[in-house]
């Protein structure tokens, strides 16, 4: 019995070590634009919580809240439409405009107008992934 538990305290340091030795995961896609583009303001979670929305007025929304606050339906296309700087009249928002989203292949998306439009793949990715965030 003590040679099997040495065994296993053996297996289990060695399994430790090689994840300690593990390469970093690097982000990609959508969750390294959020990272890049979004946390600094909304946070790591989508919280409205970032290190830069300290003392903005407005501050940044919860995004985690943007389905809740709409029925219970995701605002895709307003939130795509917001990450390219269609803001509708929103003067008051300190959201950039993303240029670098529109950078790459495009997919259609039906933006519920019943009309499928040529849209930038990282800008649904992006709002993909927010909705991922909804709680």
């Amino acid at each position: 019995m003590r040679g099997i538990l040495m065994v296993l305290a053996g297996g289990i340091g060695a399994a430790t070590l090689v994840a300690a030795c593990a390469p970093e995961q690097r982000m990609t896609g959508a969750a390294k634009d959020y990272a890049e583009n979004c946390a600094a303001c909304h946070g790591p979670a989508g919280r409205g919580n970032g290190p830069a929305a300290v003392g903005m007025t407005p501050p940044p929304p919860d995004l985690t809240l943007l389905a809740s606050q709409n029925e219970g339906i995701f605002p895709k296309a307003r939130v795509m439409g917001q990450l390219i700087g269609n803001t509708m009249g929103r003067s008051e928002a300190h959201m950039p405009i993303f240029d670098e989203l529109r950078d790459g292949p495009t997919v259609m998306f039906d933006d519920g107008s019943g009309q499928a439009v040529a849209t930038p793949a990282r800008v649904v990715a992006l709002a993909d992934y927010l909705q991922g965030l909804q709680r």
